[in-house]
């Protein structure tokens, strides 16, 4: 088994507390439902800087990550299909990228 980043890129903001507790919900049966396939259940992604090779430094754009989950599964199509239900899907706009992590240390 590998691990999978999954990074988050996009999502809204909940417009009030109530919505808020239901995102939060939607989260924690995500990872209740993924079990011990969770290694690290991430947080979400503020703030972006880019630095770049000849040392320049620029602000993140509209596809900067938003977030993060780490997760374990056989093979990257397990991982996908994991990810499917993942609540950042619930607005409709938002993408995860999956990406295999190579353990050499």
């Amino acid at each position: 088994m590998a691990n999978y980043l999954l990074v988050y890129h996009g999502g809204s903001t909940p417009d009030s507390p109530e919505e808020g507790a239901k995102v939060m919900q939607a989260w924690n049966d995500w990872y209740a439902k993924l079990g011990a396939a969770v290694v690290d259940g991430g947080n979400p992604a503020s703030r972006t800087k880019v630095l770049s090779a000849d040392g320049s430094v620029a602000d993140g754009g509209p596809t900067s990550p938003t977030g993060y989950t780490i997760i374990k599964a056989d093979d990257i199509d397990s991982a996908v299909e994991l990810s499917r239900g993942c609540p950042i899907f619930r607005d409709g706009k938002a993408m995860v990228e999956v990406v295999e992590t190579i353990e050499v240390m």
